[in-house]
């Protein structure tokens, strides 16, 4: 019967673990200057730069808002991934 139990509860995470990896998280830095998403399986799916914010003179400035958003959306999917899996977090690595 335990075994069965635990049968089911993997079975349970791995729908989880499907559903979070078909979800996307998009997060801006700079006013909107920067738009990064990412999927469920913190895979970058897309990232929009304005015009106006690429300045030969000032990479740094632009490598900065890249990071931001990108942490931000990577920090989202974190986030949903922990909701999701809710009583499952305790045994996955990493939560």
């Amino acid at each position: 019967k335990q075994m069965q139990q635990m049968q089911q509860m993997q079975r349970k995470m791995d729908e989880l673990q499907a559903e979070i990896n078909e979800m996307e998280a998009t997060a801006t830095s700079g006013g909107g200057a920067v738009t990064v998403t990412v999927s469920g399986k913190k895979e970058i799916k897309d990232i929009q730069i304005k015009p106006e914010v690429i300045d030969p003179d000032d990479a740094e400035m632009l490598q900065d808002l890249i990071l931001m958003a990108t942490n931000d959306a990577l920090s989202k999917i974190d986030e949903a991934t922990k909701a999701k899996l809710g009583k499952f977090a305790n045994a996955i690595p990493g939560f």
